[in-house]
């Protein structure tokens, strides 16, 4: 497995770099923002461990560019900005995962062995299509149809209203929704869910028969009236 380390930091890419060796990764480490994409196109390497900041250079815009390339690595963002909002855009972007610093080694190691997971999991073949109601999830080619119409949904919004979609009429806890989504088991107070169910909520409207209810204290089911 390859791993790129991208960060202005040179301790914390030296700190990285060992850390991960010893679990018997392959590392490589960038400390320059310019260099990042040009090393992934002739490399590919298969997760990319990337930093918000580089100064005063915000890495937004080469995540968008990684993640529209033939085959894109497995991202995992660090940040010092610890902001919903701030999060959300990254993960909007493309990003595959999001870690706040100051971080725990043993939770970016438990990060990176999920996104392996992700990386190696068989696809799902026995059913390409989902539908409940007017709405169609054309799992392979990762669409959603509303009455035939696309809708334009961000990756990670596919993946909740996939999430729903198989699980309807079932209580979804904050935590499944974390594990499943996002990946992670951490933080089940954050509003991240709240921001996505809300977006997901305007984008179904236009069939009132299609509800997802926030279960207060249990979590969040998706209906057909």
């Amino acid at each position: 497995m390859n791993i790129l380390l991208a960060d202005d930091e040179l301790p914390l890419l030296n700190f990285l770099s060992r850390g991960l060796r010893s679990e018997g990764y392959e590392c490589t480490s960038i400390n320059e923002l310019h260099e990042v994409l040009p090393f992934i196109k002739k490399n590919s390497p298969q997760i990319v461990i990337l930093d918000r900041l580089f100064g005063s250079q915000d890495s937004l815009s080469i995540l968008e560019a990684v993640k529209a390339l033939p085959n894109p690595p497995m991202v995992l963002m660090l940040t010092a900005l610890d902001e919903v909002p701030e999060r959300v855009k990254g993960l909007e972007m493309g990003a595959d995962d999001y870690l706040c610093k100051p971080f725990d080694f043993d939770e970016l190691l438990a990060r990176v062995l999920a996104l392996k997971r992700r990386m190696t999991a068989p696809q799902q073949q026995d059913q390409t299509t989902l539908n409940i109601g007017s709405l169609a999830l054309l799992i392979q080619q990762r669409i959603a149809l509303l009455n035939g119409e696309e809708l334009a949904l961000t990756k990670i919004e596919f993946e909740l209203l996939l999430y729903f979609v198989e699980n309807q009429d079932k209580v979804l806890s904050r935590e499944r929704i974390l594990s499943r989504v996002w990946q992670t088991y951490s933080e089940p107070n954050t509003n991240i869910i709240d921001v996505y169910v809300s977006r997901l909520r305007k984008k179904i409207e236009t069939d009132p028969n299609l509800t997802i209810q926030t279960l207060r204290g249990n979590g969040y089911r998706m209906n057909l009236k």
